[in-house]
């Protein structure tokens, strides 16, 4: 049988299957769609995205786990569309992950070894976690290596390579002062590879996801921004898409959790979110499919920053966020503040400051207008 063949088979086998992993055809497409969609792409590329995760050929992706928490693979475990099952079976040949791996010892380090070997130069690495390099690397092994050692063992071969999550970004928590064991994020170890860095504590599985699916279509690296991040993910503020922005617009805050404002929905800014120096898509898409409940802003709680080097894990939990486009003003009335006469303290400040200056302008302008009637006479005399 041709590969032609093979492949025609492997599709229609596929379709024939759909109804098995719990969605139809149809929503097979939508989600192809939903992808195009994601990373900024035409329409029209929808179709050669659902070809390539139909094509039999799947692309063998060796994921290694450093100092880190899990938390990027538990929330790749919740992602619904596609499920992991699709995504580890379907889309790609995981051919390692510490916390996926159904073998153990020998047999899971000599899968590892069979994988780099089979696919030199082609396989996608993913790394979760930190690298610590304090002391030659001592405060993490793994089958009696370093993860500084495996890190460079296993990327010298890679064809490209994924930093899932802030720590594997950035150095996240564990690089915080006095980081006491050097971590190190990916891009600082593997310095001769393409590198996407895909932050967030934990980041969207759909950035991860979408990221490989592209790479996979048009077998290039999306887009990235000045710290490595795809564009599409990470292109717009927190700020700009934020369920509270309007409150910030309008000068509606809340000062202390659980207060009026609080309860309110007011915007967070001033209890420290960080969405205005924040860049991320959090808002757009939101995590585990179940609706604004499941980020900090949408549970009341200002978001940290955890996608954006130096703030993450770095400023305090409550200092307020550098603005990106603009500062809220100082002349809003506090919501809070006596009321007399219809008008509050602040707006009479305001109010009685137009005044003048308004009485100023019409002074100024009488006094042009009067030397211009002067000059009009004299040219007339």
């Amino acid at each position: 049988m041709s590969n032609q063949q093979i492949k025609r088979v492997f599709a229609e086998n596929v379709a024939q299957n759909f109804d098995a992993y719990g969605f139809s055809r149809r929503d097979f497409m939508k989600f192809c769609t939903a992808i195009t969609v994601t990373m900024g792409l035409p329409f029209s590329m929808s179709k050669m995205i659902a070809k390539t995760i139909e094509d039999p050929v799947r692309p063998p992706v060796i994921w290694l786990h450093f100092q880190e928490c899990t938390g990027c693979t538990e929330s790749l475990l919740r992602a619904t569309h596609p499920k992991v099952e699709t995504l580890v079976l379907d889309l790609i040949s995981l051919d390692y992950s510490e916390t996926l791996n159904v073998a153990a010892g020998y047999q899971v380090e000599k899968a590892l070894h069979d994988s780099m070997e089979k696919n030199k130069g082609k396989y996608i690495l993913v790394v979760e976690g930190s690298i610590p390099v304090k002391d030659d690397g001592i405060y993490c092994k793994i089958a009696g290596k370093t993860a500084l050692e495996s890190v460079k063992e296993v990327g010298a071969n890679c064809a490209a390579a994924i930093a899932i999550g802030s720590c594997a970004s950035w150095g996240g928590v564990q690089s915080t002062f006095s980081n006491p064991t050097g971590a190190t994020p990916l891009h600082k170890i593997l310095t001769d590879k393409p590198i996407v860095n895909i932050p967030g504590c934990p980041p969207s599985p759909y950035n991860f996801l979408s990221t490989v699916l592209y790479y996979l279509t048009l077998g290039k690296l999306p887009e990235l921004d000045s710290k490595g991040r795809p564009k599409f993910g990470y292109g717009r503020l927190i700020h700009e898409h934020c369920e509270r922005r309007p409150h910030f617009d309008a000068g509606r805050f809340a000062l202390q959790f659980g207060d009026d404002g609080h309860r309110q929905g007011y915007c967070l800014y001033k209890l420290g979110c960080k969405g205005p120096e924040t860049y991320a898509n959090c808002p757009s898409i939101l995590f585990g499919d179940v609706g604004s409940g499941a980020w900090p802003v949408g549970t009341g709680h200002p978001c940290f920053g955890c996608t954006e080097e130096g703030v993450g894990f770095t400023k305090h939990v409550h200092e307020q966020a550098e603005v990106k486009t603009f500062t809220p003003g100082s002349i809003y009335p506090d919501i809070h503040s006596e009321k007399k006469g219809g008008i509050t303290v602040a707006g009479a400040a305001v109010t009685a400051g137009a005044v003048v200056v308004g009485a100023k302008l019409v002074s100024d302008v009488s006094k042009k207008l009067g030397e211009n009637d002067s000059k009009d006479s004299s040219n007339q005399a």
